[in-house]
């Protein structure tokens, strides 16, 4: 989960245990463009306080007026929408007449905020599940798989872990990638036993570890909230890395390097007996082609590929850096 969205929460629990009355705002659906996406999060407290965001701009001055004209009325959960037609879409900011449908929810001591983020510390992956029509919470543990949605009458929401990043090596691109990894809000490891490559290597928020990276991977038990990155250009240390992080549920996994050298890496790769389909979830050569070549502007080619696979982009829409290299020769 974003950490604006746990910020929402904690936030949440601090205003309840001041005996301070607020209600939760949720994105539960949305229609053509928007700011923010499902599970976005806002929180309004009975002053006029606010946390989060939902749309970015004139839904959340609608929102909060209302709380600061009338207080916090509802006694149970409502779904409301905005920009349902041309004027409205026009008059909150929403782009392209985009439509956005919120869950509004006022918090009690029963809607169990403290112990969901007791549960997200201890990184558990947690379905909150609110009875719309009494507005009884409930807690679960989620499965990977599951989305967000309304069921019979229950709001399904989901929240925690944060998105995970294991990169492979401490060199100078390691540094730009984990730096804009943890500004994405990424939980960044880095992990090198190199000593001569850990020395000086210090980056706000990113843990840095002397570990073998196969041995980290598998302690780590990679979820499909998790990515691996490897960048030391050297087979033994990133190989038998890659071959655990491609049998595990990573959503990417990723080597430097180029097409020659990353052909030979999916030969050593076959030795380890991995399937053609965990082989072909290799991104390599690595990153979206954007004509890179500083470290800075690599690293920014790989966050951008990792997000758009994130974000289950089509393929056809992207262009590799190994098929750009392709295109480019033929040409």
């Amino acid at each position: 989960m974003d950490s604006i969205d746990l910020d929402v929460l904690k936030t949440c629990a601090a205003w309840l245990a001041g005996g301070q009355r607020c209600q939760l705002v949720t994105v539960i659906k949305t229609w053509g463009s928007s700011p923010r996406p499902v599970g976005a999060t806002l929180a309004i407290c009975e002053d006029g306080q606010v946390v989060g965001s939902v749309s970015g701009g004139c839904i959340e001055d609608d929102l909060i007026a209302r709380v600061r004209d009338n207080g916090i009325e509802i006694a149970l959960p409502e779904i409301i929408s905005y920009g349902i037609s041309a004027d409205e879409a026009h008059r909150f900011g929403l782009p392209c007449g985009g439509t956005i449908e919120l869950a509004i929810e006022p918090l009690s001591t029963e809607s169990r905020i403290p112990e969901l983020l007791e549960r997200l510390d201890g990184g558990e992956l947690v379905e909150r599940r609110v009875h719309l029509a009494s507005g009884a919470v409930t807690l679960g543990k989620a499965q990977a798989s599951a989305i967000q949605r309304i069921e019979d009458g229950v709001l399904h929401t989901l929240h925690g872990p944060r998105w995970r990043l294991y990169i492979i090596g401490a060199g100078p691109l390691s540094r730009f990638l984990a730096t804009i990894a943890a500004g994405m809000d990424y939980r960044v490891t880095v992990c090198d036993p190199r000593e001569e490559y850990r020395s000086g290597f210090s980056i706000p928020g990113v843990s840095l570890v002397h570990a073998m990276p196969d041995d980290l991977v598998i302690e780590a038990k990679l979820d499909a909230r998790s990515a691996v990155v490897a960048l030391t250009h050297d087979p033994k240390l990133d190989d038998l890395a890659l071959m655990e992080a491609l049998k595990s549920d990573a959503f990417y996994v990723g080597a430097i390097g180029s097409r020659a050298n990353n052909a030979k890496r999916r030969e050593r790769l076959k030795l380890f007996d991995l399937t053609e389909t965990e082989l072909a979830r290799l991104h390599g050569p690595i990153g979206i082609y954007i004509g890179s070549k500083t470290p800075a502007e690599i690293a920014i080619s790989i966050m951008a590929e990792m997000t758009a696979v994130k974000n289950a982009v089509p393929q056809q829409m992207l262009v590799p850096h190994a098929a750009a290299l392709t295109l480019a020769s033929a040409a």
